[in-house]
């Protein structure tokens, strides 16, 4: 009922659009995709940072905002409505909305031909698991240069995350991948870019 009271209060402008990441992790979301053109998201919730991604990226850009946003008791995703209406405020490049996990999207942009990634935001499924098929799926979809932030991926002081599979596997897994290297690092956002082939 939580999520049906959220809805109808925000649809009166009583209450926001939620987000799990910070305004400096927003902010720092916003300086490492500036400029970008091909933009992918996994994990949209409500677009609050989609509508950031695509705020700051390039005019003639493409962002893909990748979320399944499951259907409710109601016969239809809460989420998806505010993720819409919030990203539809900034009107700037394009956002193709693609209702699916990052790895079955990963494998569609695969199978489509789309050209590499320049900026990817990884904050979907944070178990250790979720996080390795998201990983394993676009990280060879990068481009040379291009940017990957992972929301969850530190244990900080002022956020703990004891034994989050998110944090596990990015500490285990992707800062000790040679493709990439680490170029920042925020509360729980880790920001790699990759590395000329």
């Amino acid at each position: 009922m939580r999520v049906i009271t959220h809805f109808g209060l925000w649809l009166v402008g009583l209450e926001q659009a939620q987000t799990q990441t910070s305004a400096g992790e927003r902010a720092c979301l916003a300086k490492h995709a500036a400029g970008k053109r091909r933009l992918v998201e996994i994990g949209v919730w409500h677009g609050v940072t989609t509508r950031v991604l695509r705020s700051v990226m390039d005019p003639s850009a493409t962002l893909y905002a990748v979320d399944p946003f499951p259907i409710g008791r109601l016969g239809f995703s809460f989420q998806y409505l505010i993720a819409h209406r919030e990203v539809g405020v900034v009107r700037n490049g394009r956002v193709s909305w693609i209702r699916a996990t990052g790895e079955d999207a990963a494998r569609l942009h695969r199978s489509q031909g789309l050209p590499p990634v320049d900026f990817i935001f990884i904050d979907g499924d944070h178990t250790y698991e979720g996080l390795r098929a998201d990983w394993t799926g676009w990280s060879p979809l990068v481009a040379p240069g291009g940017v990957v932030a992972l929301h969850d991926s530190r244990d900080t002081k002022e956020s703990p995350r004891p034994g989050a599979g998110s944090v596990r596997y990015t500490s285990e897994v992707i800062v000790k991948d040679p493709a990439f290297e680490v170029i920042d690092e925020f509360e729980s956002l880790t920001v790699l870019r990759r590395r000329p082939d």
